[in-house]
């Protein structure tokens, strides 16, 4: 579940809403242990969800950062890069 949630610090174009929303959805779901919470205990899992979705956004604005932004497309390409090279040392020489 946790491979979901991405680094949202010093982007540009900074974090959207939808990004940290579901980065606290996928922070929640891991310590709740719930992919989709049962009826009863939805209400909690969406109010946990909201007050994570808030201390989020208060850290990402409070946060400072030395240098120039990131670049969201040459993240990716390391990120597939990195997989790539996981994938070559799990199978091995051939």
């Amino acid at each position: 579940m946790c491979r979901n949630i991405r680094t949202l610090h010093h982007f540009e174009p900074p974090a959207t809403e939808e990004e940290i929303r579901a980065s606290a959805l996928q922070y929640v779901r891991k310590l709740s242990g719930y992919l989709a919470p049962s009826r009863g205990n939805q209400a909690a899992f969406d109010r946990a969800v909201g007050r994570v979705t808030d201390a989020t956004r208060e850290l990402l604005a409070s946060l400072t950062a030395q240098g120039p932004p990131r670049n969201r497309e040459a993240e990716r390409l390391k990120a597939i890069q990195r997989g790539v090279q996981r994938e070559r040392r799990r199978v091995g020489p051939g």
